[in-house]
């Protein structure tokens, strides 16, 4: 089994936010190799329909993270190229 990192994964991207990443920064941005690690092993139980309910809570905000993390890098490329976010009306 794969030890539970001490930090979230949604932490991770908070503390990488908060350094004010420029766009080249922010497309380099993967998890730390811990928490990728963690996250495979998570995946894998979730296949195997093995995860506890604190696995699942955990394998959320992994998801979570990474839709998040996913929608800046988006809305980035969008700015970059002059493209306006439809969401805004």
């Amino acid at each position: 089994m794969i030890k539970s990192p001490v930090r979230n994964p949604l932490d991770d991207v908070a503390d990488f936010l908060a350094t004010a990443p420029d766009d080249e920064q922010l497309f380099a941005f993967y998890l730390a190799d811990d928490l990728q690690e963690r996250l495979n092993y998570l995946l894998d139980l979730n296949g195997a329909g093995e995860l506890t309910d604190e696995e699942e809570r955990e394998l959320d905000d992994f998801i979570r993270a990474d839709h998040m993390v996913s929608r800046l890098k988006t809305k980035t490329k969008l700015r970059q190229r002059g493209l306006h976010d439809s969401s805004k009306g």
